[in-house]
């Protein structure tokens, strides 16, 4: 006996709307990665605004590097399935960070855009990512 199998049903196991989550999850994450390997990047570097930027802050060139460690660190957490959800939170607080201080010390709020807009993404991922939906 042949079974029938009806061609407009979806084939066992494939689910449209997880697939649509998976790719919207990895561009957030590759988008996200290379974001802040290129912030981290910069200040590693000392391009020369950075390094007036954090002079501005006014905490020392020490939280430059504490900064790009955390960036960089992050970015590359987002790239392993198992921590991106906390990479995404640990650069979540980055950019709360960066947002107050773009607003409160260096008074540059098209810069607060930037960075909110980047906590807005980051805070996307981490709810895609988050543990108790792995688990479905």
């Amino acid at each position: 006996m042949a079974t029938e199998v009806s061609v407009n049903a979806p084939a066992k196991g494939r689910n449209p709307a997880g697939l649509i989550t998976r790719v919207i999850t990895w561009v957030l994450t590759i988008l996200l990665a290379y974001m802040f390997t290129l912030a981290g990047g910069v200040k590693l570097f000392g391009v020369p605004a950075m390094v007036q930027e954090f002079a501005q802050i006014g905490l020392g060139q020490w939280f430059r590097y504490f900064t790009d460690v955390l960036e960089v660190s992050g970015a590359i957490g987002l790239l392993v399935p198992r921590l991106r959800f906390w990479a995404a939170l640990q650069l979540a607080v980055i950019m709360v960070g960066a947002t107050l201080t773009n607003l409160m010390v260096l008074r540059l709020p098209q810069m607060a855009v930037v960075t909110i807009s980047l906590l807005a993404l980051l805070l996307v991922l981490a709810w895609l990512r988050r543990p108790e939906r792995r688990k479905e």
